[in-house]
């Protein structure tokens, strides 16, 4: 089941509940985002070895019910891994492409755009009202990475403000809903929150 306040990318893009946790399940959710959520699988993409966070198809069907996007995800085979993988690859090049960042994209941006497009095309999810009010998605696992893959083609055409976290050591992206558009971090509890204990400790340096 889908959380009760979430905007899917047909009408701008699929935005969470702010109140829902940073982590869930073993996975960061810091984007706003679903969609430009799931390149944050592959943490520490800066070091030489990176933490693969969708190492077996188990994982998918978790950070899909991490992701509030259902309750009850259905199981996962080697295929739909890889294909998680490869969209979660091209929305990070197609982030790191159009709105800059310290990581350096995988591919082109053709074949970013290939990928993702080529993913969006496949089956989506179906969604039902249910008597609550609350959308409900079914379908095989592939239909839901397709849906993920919709909400990213609706978030990259929406003009939405896209920014990378300023944290030197930080690859994640997010889409900036501050009123002043000026936000800086995945996290200020977490990036934010490093940064500044590490600007205090300098001024304190400086001003011994």
């Amino acid at each position: 089941m889908v959380a009760p306040n979430l905007e899917t990318c047909q009408y701008g893009y699929m935005r969470q509940n702010d109140l829902m946790a940073e982590e869930r399940d073993g996975f960061r959710f810091r984007g706003g985002c679903p969609a430009i959520d799931l390149p944050a699988t592959l943490q520490a993409r800066l070091k030489p070895a990176p933490r693969e966070l969708l190492a077996v198809p188990e994982d998918v069907r978790r950070w899909m019910v991490a992701a509030g996007l259902t309750d009850t995800a259905p199981p996962a085979d080697e295929g739909d891994l890889a294909l998680a993988r490869r969209l979660r690859e091209a929305i990070y090049d197609l982030a790191v492409h159009r709105h800059g960042g310290s990581g350096p994209p995988n591919g082109s941006v053709d074949s970013a755009l290939d990928v993702l497009n080529q993913v969006a095309a496949l089956p989506a999810a179906t969604p039902a009202l249910s008597q609550s009010g609350n959308v409900r998605l079914s379908g095989p696992m592939t239909a839901f990475i397709a849906t993920v893959a919709r909400d990213a083609v609706h978030l990259f055409g929406s003009g939405a403000p896209i920014r990378q976290c300023q944290s030197p050591a930080c690859t994640l992206f997010f889409v900036d809903t501050s009123r002043a558009g000026d936000r800086r971090w995945c996290s200020m509890k977490g990036c934010g929150t490093k940064a500044k204990v590490a600007e205090f400790r300098r001024r304190k340096r400086e001003g011994a």
